[in-house]
């Protein structure tokens, strides 16, 4: 793996972007109007799990984010945005990929 590729698992830049990504996990619970309590029981998950996501504090098992999403009703939207087919340079180099037979 060359080093450019390498991430770290805690940095400044990703403390910043758990901290954006939970601020907008709680701008859609308000858009919703529901509360942290209402939220964190459709998600069924417990309240401080819910109050980490929103913090970007820790890391969150995967599924108690998606239940957290799911109950927002933006799972699909969430996994749309990361598909590399809706990204024009990922989709360039899938092309090269596939034209090279990888």
């Amino acid at each position: 793996m060359e080093m450019s590729s390498v991430v770290q698992r805690s940095s400044v830049r990703q403390e910043r972007l758990m901290r954006n990504f939970g601020s907008n996990i709680r701008r859609w619970r308000r858009v919703n109007g529901m509360s942290a309590t209402t939220l964190a029981e459709r998600a069924f998950i417990t309240r401080e799990t819910l109050r980490n996501i929103e913090t970007g504090i820790g890391t969150p098992r995967i599924d108690s984010l998606f239940a957290v999403l799911s109950a927002l009703g933006i799972a699909d939207a969430v996994v749309t945005a990361i598909d590399p087919y809706n990204n024009d340079a990922a989709r360039a180099r899938i092309d090269d990929l596939l034209g090279s037979g990888e």
